[in-house]
């Protein structure tokens, strides 16, 4: 059936568009799909679930005022690090939060921690780190706490220890691609306009969970993606159609909403 003519207050008017963040993230970018006149179809890349273990969390508790900051490196972080890493007790307020992304940051506001560090353009571990409160004279000599998944990316680490900082990580949650395609297959049968992915782990898992004829075929749909990192992986894995996004969720949003308008 063809989709109804796009409007400007529904420039994504009829296109399925295939929303691949985590579960608990997808929501807010499917309903903004869906504001646009879009159809969101979902199919989580990456499934997340607790660690089996946070008594480490919960022992830090008592002692969270020893660090200077404290890294959340994702919405996820916080979920389900902060409840264990609190216990009964506030936020202190001598303490900094850092969120990479404002995802996280309202993921700690949501929670009560008021005054978070986060990037206002960029929103990776580089732009974090070119806070004035990462510098190498404001860190130098405190101890720095980095709350995350199983694995990951060391550059926060690696850059803090550098500038003099001592680090600690706390993982809170396993992150895992799934085994069963068959969502995201019967998506491609039925048609897709569009395909947005947030994380580069996630896409990829892409090219192991589909065979060789629906990995071609989802190589033909337009790809939105909201980092140059995770562009790059996307064209080393033989992706044709790459569109780099503005950061974040919004920027998602306006890219599709471009590339429809003038398409």
């Amino acid at each position: 059936m063809t989709p109804p003519p796009s409007t400007p207050s529904t420039p994504l008017s009829g296109r399925r568009i295939l929303v691949t963040r985590p579960e608990a993230q997808a929501v807010a970018l499917g309903e903004a799909i869906r504001a646009k006149g879009g159809v969101p179809v979902f199919f989580p890349l990456l499934k997340i679930t607790p660690a089996d273990e946070l008594e480490a969390l919960r022992r830090v508790a008592p002692r969270l005022e020893e660090y200077a900051m404290v890294v959340f490196v994702s919405p996820n972080a916080v979920r389900f690090g902060l409840p264990a890493l609190l216990g009964a007790r506030t936020w202190p307020e001598r303490v900094k939060a850092a969120a990479i992304g404002p995802g996280t940051e309202k993921a700690l506001t949501r929670h009560g921690v008021g005054k978070v560090l986060v990037p206002l353009e960029r929103f990776d571990s580089e732009a974090l780190l070119e806070l004035p409160a990462f510098q190498k004279s404001q860190v130098e000599g405190l101890k720095a706490l980095i709350v995350r998944g199983d694995g990951g990316r060391e550059l926060i680490a690696e850059t803090l220890t550098e500038r003099g900082a001592t680090v600690e990580y706390l993982s809170c949650y396993h992150r895992a691609a799934p085994t069963d395609a068959s969502g995201v297959e019967t998506a491609l049968r039925e048609g897709l306009d569009a395909v947005t992915v947030s994380s580069s782990e996630g896409l990829r898992a892409l090219p192991g969970l589909l065979d060789a004829k629906s990995f071609e075929t989802l190589s033909a749909v337009p790809l939105f993606v909201p980092h140059v990192r995770i562009a790059q992986t996307a064209e080393e894995l033989g992706l044709r159609k790459v569109i780099l996004t503005p950061p974040a969720d919004a920027g998602i949003i306006d890219g599709l909403c471009v590339y429809f308008i003038h398409s």
